[in-house]
């Protein structure tokens, strides 16, 4: 997405413009309003500077300084290089004020841009708003990938019933549901189609169960949404952003979100979405004042209370994040998710005691249908904070509920060797999770550590080897192949890696270990037969 410019006019934009400089610092250090600030006045006594337009284009879009982000857009049109994104701008930009031949431009443009998919989903909400049903129905019969025909249905679903046809826009709406990973924003799209008609009763069917998100947004529907070409833009516009967001689409997640919030801008959704791509610019302060303009009484109050919990964490503030995500399991409606994403924080933090007690609560809120991913994560917990007599029955749950899924298998298999506990039971565990996904090189570490533990070094070799013939190896795998190396005599290599695994020690005593393993070498493998 971003502009590249001549070093030459990057080096001139520096030395003669102070605030540019003091903008790029300011960026540098995640404080996107005051980069804005400092964009602008640069944009100002240059205001031709490619250079300076294109990052004030993007401060501009992250500090909310809409002003600022179309002025330089429109610096970077008239030189022929705006970025492709901009032309989503332009769009909402045209919708919103019901300029319609610009907003049909502005598609057009998306159609010689990396963007060219998002453009008949557009042009069908548009077309609507023209009142042309029929064409905006024929979304979706030119075919195109999975994700074109994904985002097409959707759509469709949704113009039916804001065309009020009802019945028809609801079984589109669940022949979708089944097929989503999160389907919340479909069911909260249709639903607020609905109850701007006064279909509350449908509105509702749709938003049936006990999921805590599901349950705020049905209790605070309200009387709905119309469903015009703003309505249904934003909507996409957003659940793009939720799609693509990353660390690397970051600036795209904004562009989408603010897009949206200029043609909804009560739509508290985008908000959030926002908060999200802000954070993983490292804009934190910024993500945080966007979800604190989530009002209380919203739907998606307590959506933006888990966003937050995301927002704290990514910004180092693990403390903080923990009460926050402690607060939202214990309080009203506190789910199986509320308390996992509490656990999982505390894992990080190495509390496995308190990780343990949370994972606990998950399972026990899931009831029969508990998931396994939960009991091997609960069986970690206790397993790494040394509590092995509890975690081995639960981990052996976990693989009795998932006996083909290769990582629990791995664990499960891994923890008793490690303890020298049932190996002969626990190398076929490995065994099997090895042949159930033989490019996991964590597995083929563990069965070939497993092997060395049986004395079965000829075995053991080739997998670690594999293992650690990578560029992000672990020192755990590294110390393994030194350890299987100098049982087979080689103590060169042995040596070599030992001094690699102390690059990657995990703490004091693992440094200690490898010390004295350099110093001294180290006994026969157990049982070894090379």
């Amino acid at each position: 997405m971003a502009l590249s410019a001549s070093p030459a006019a990057a080096a001139a934009a520096e030395e003669n413009l102070p605030a540019y400089v003091r903008a790029r610092a300011a960026d540098a250090d995640g404080n996107v309003d005051a980069a804005a600030r400092y964009y602008a006045l640069a944009l100002a006594a240059k205001p031709g500077s490619e250079v300076v337009a294109i990052r004030a284009y993007r401060e501009g879009l992250a500090s909310g300084d809409m002003a600022l982000a179309r002025r330089s857009a429109q610096v970077l049109a008239r030189a022929g290089v705006a970025p492709p994104d901009a032309a989503l701008l332009d769009f909402a930009d045209a919708l919103a004020a019901r300029r319609r031949d610009q907003a049909v431009a502005a598609l057009e443009s998306l159609g010689e841009s990396p963007f060219d998919f998002m453009r008949p989903v557009l042009a069908a909400w548009l077309a609507m708003d023209g009142r042309d049903n029929a064409a905006a129905l024929q979304l979706g019969t030119s075919g195109g990938d999975a994700l074109d025909r994904r985002y097409a249905s959707e759509n469709k679903a949704l113009l039916l019933i804001a065309q009020k046809r009802t019945a028809e826009g609801l079984a589109a709406v669940q022949a979708q549901l089944g097929g989503l990973r999160d389907d919340t924003q479909l069911r909260f799209a249709a639903a607020s189609l609905l109850a701007g008609q006064g279909k509350s009763d449908a509105a509702k069917m749709l938003l049936a169960g006990e999921d805590p998100a599901i349950a705020t947004y049905r209790q605070r529907l309200g009387r709905g949404a119309k469903g015009d070409a703003r309505f249904g833009a934003s909507r996409f516009l957003v659940r793009v952003a939720v799609d693509m967001t990353s660390e690397e689409t970051a600036p795209l997640g904004i562009v989408l979100t603010r897009a949206a919030l200029v043609l909804d801008p009560g739509y508290d959704r985008a908000r959030i979405a926002l908060a999200d791509a802000l954070s993983q610019e490292g804009a934190h302060a910024k993500a945080r004042e966007a979800l604190a303009a989530v009002p209380a009484k919203s739907p998606f109050a307590r959506e933006a209370r888990v966003a937050e919990v995301a927002v704290l964490s990514r910004a180092g503030k693990a403390e903080a994040a923990i009460a926050a995500a402690a607060a939202l399991s214990a309080g009203a409606g506190g789910s199986s998710d509320d308390a996992r994403r509490l656990a999982d924080l505390l894992t990080e933090q190495s509390r496995f005691d308190d990780a343990a007690a949370s994972y606990a609560v998950a399972i026990e809120r899931e009831g029969e249908q508990a998931d396994w991913t939960l009991l091997l994560q609960r069986g970690a917990a206790l397993e790494q904070g040394g509590r092995w007599d509890e975690a081995l029955p639960v981990l052996h749950q976990a693989v009795q509920i998932a006996p083909e899924e290769p990582l629990a298998l791995n664990y499960l298999g891994y923890a008793q060797v490690e303890r020298g506990q049932n190996v002969p039971a626990a190398v076929a565990l490995l065994e099997k999770a090895h042949r159930l996904a033989p490019e996991d090189l964590s597995i083929a570490d563990s069965l070939g550590w497993g092997y060395y533990r049986q004395g079965d070094l000829a075995r053991a070799l080739p997998l670690l080897e594999v293992a650690a013939n990578t560029n992000d190896v672990s020192g755990t795998v590294q110390e393994h192949l030194g350890d299987v190396l100098w049982a087979l005599g080689r103590r060169y290599e042995a040596r070599y890696a030992w001094s690699a695994a102390q690059l990657d020690a995990e703490d004091a005593t693992v440094e200690a270990r490898l010390a004295d393993k350099l110093a001294h070498g180290m006994a026969a493998a157990p049982g070894a037969r090379p």
